[in-house]
């Protein structure tokens, strides 16, 4: 278990906390969540960490299962949005695609950041974790997480393919 989301959930309730972190989702915005970072035991340069805090403290609402490609495949059922046999793409469909090519640093957090917003709309819960370690690990196994999150989108359940299959 992170001791960063640890200490985020103990923060949930700080209400003036709270609304500092999400000014780190607003470039002009960001100084103003500095003290509270600091607080946290967050170092400022930390992207990463600094960018889940503020997504936290905007959509609190968490699981301790799926990723991202869970949430979205969430999102899409909340919105009723039906699959059919043609090729036509559903909107949540579209975004998930957007979402997984991202490159990396403020595509991807942009991307992120909308997706997030999505789920905060449809009570969708985040694997806060999870994200965490996914976004940890996109700049070096960016592939490997397009992966995962690609299987519980379209394919939840379905074993990975073993590498060199």
């Amino acid at each position: 278990m992170s001791s960063l989301l640890e200490r985020l959930r103990k923060r949930k309730d700080d209400r003036g906390i709270m609304a500092n972190l999400r000014c780190i989702l607003t470039p002009n915005k960001r100084h103003r969540a500095w003290p509270a970072l600091n607080r946290l035991g967050i170092a400022v340069d930390d992207e990463v960490a600094a960018f889940i805090a503020g997504l936290y403290a905007m959509h609190p609402e968490e699981t301790s299962t799926g990723n991202l490609g869970t949430a979205c495949r969430s999102i899409e059922s909340s919105r009723d949005e039906r699959r059919g046999e043609d090729s036509k793409l559903t909107p949540t469909e579209r975004r998930f695609q957007l979402l997984i090519t991202a490159e990396s640093g403020e595509e991807l957090n942009s991307r992120v950041l909308r997706i997030l917003m999505l789920a905060k709309s449809q009570g969708v819960a985040i694997n806060y974790e999870r994200l965490l370690y996914d976004l940890r690990e996109w700049p070096h196994k960016r592939q490997r997480v397009q992966n995962e999150w690609a299987r519980e989108f379209w394919a939840p359940g379905a074993e990975p393919l073993e590498e060199g299959a």
